[in-house]
């Protein structure tokens, strides 16, 4: 995938967040809505988060190094790790400590109805934003389920974006019941519950997130598709068959190929020069993402039989 549908998903996101943002702290500001309020520093991370998903792309361009001979494609994968730490800092640990803290000190709401229109409204726009991430992350889930898309994607910031979205809208389906309850009974009780559901709510996605961005931070090889099409290629004309082989991903769209394939014994230096370009070709040929190929040649010793 290139960075470009991200680009776009991140965009939408962080749009319609800013906005709700602002949104939902004039609604706590009015109704002194907990959830209200929970919800809006939700908002904020997430505009931060989408903020620095963009900055990642951003860093994740530089030029390679001596030091960083592989240059920074990680990067993308790093600031992923911070928006889930982000995501579990100040939404889940927050939202968890108001609700508690409304829950013993509970107070009345003024002007509930405020809270609701602006809670409608968020919904409408996290809509918007979470069906542009679904129509740029179809371009390349292929036939896997979302949630294996989320677990097996090598690019950080699609799943990211989808899981903020689909926690956002339930976050807001929660808050809207919690405001809504407390002002059909007139117990604020509903509201701090309302609260402390948005806060467990963001704990397990940011813990999904966590775990799944500190696999591809370690690295990640690749795919068993992909790795059997590899050694399929690889092993083909004047190569006999691939003795071992590793991969690791070193940037999203970046795969680190390194094998080591015998060949056909007695075969001159140039033949032995060319096998290996035709066979990095057939790779890079049908898995353009396997940018970095080397191949050590070698004698296939399980077949050499001695005199």
């Amino acid at each position: 995938m290139s960075a470009g549908g991200g680009t776009k998903a991140i965009i939408a996101a962080l749009a319609a967040n800013a906005g709700i943002a602002v949104a939902k702290f004039i609604g706590f500001a009015i109704t002194g809505s907990s959830s209200m309020l929970a919800e809006a520093v939700h908002s904020v991370a997430d505009t931060s988060n989408q903020g620095l998903l963009l900055l990642g792309q951003k860093t994740a361009q530089r030029k390679a190094t001596r030091l960083h001979p592989f240059g920074f494609g990680r990067d993308r994968y790093f600031w992923s790790f911070v928006v889930a730490l982000m995501l579990f800092s100040l939404g889940s640990v927050f939202a968890l400590y108001e609700g508690i803290h409304k829950l013993q000190h509970p107070s009345e709401l003024d002007s509930p109805i405020v809270a609701v229109a602006i809670l409608v409204v968020a919904i409408g726009l996290e809509t918007y934003s979470f069906i542009t991430a679904i129509t740029e992350s179809k371009k390349i889930k292929g036939d896997v389920s979302w949630w294996g898309f989320i677990r097996q994607s090598r690019t950080p910031e699609l799943p990211v974006v989808l899981l903020e979205d689909a926690g956002a809208l339930l976050g807001l389906v929660l808050a809207l019941l919690g405001v809504g309850l407390t002002t059909l009974t007139g117990d604020a009780v509903f509201d701090a519950l309302g609260t402390i559901a948005i806060g467990v709510l963001l704990g397990i996605i940011a813990v999904i997130l966590i775990i799944e961005m500190k696999s591809l931070l370690i690295g990640e090889g690749a795919s068993d598709a992909d790795l059997d099409i590899i050694c399929d290629e690889l092993a083909a004309g004047k190569v006999q068959r691939v003795i071992h082989i590793k991969t690791q991903y070193i940037g999203p769209e970046e795969l680190l190929v390194a094998a080591k394939i015998a060949l056909e014994p007695q075969l001159p230096l140039d033949e032995v020069a060319q096998a290996i370009n035709d066979a990095e070709q057939r790779v890079r040929n049908k898995v353009p993402h396997a940018r970095l190929i080397y191949l050590e040649p070698d004698l296939d010793r399980s077949i050499i039989t001695t005199p």
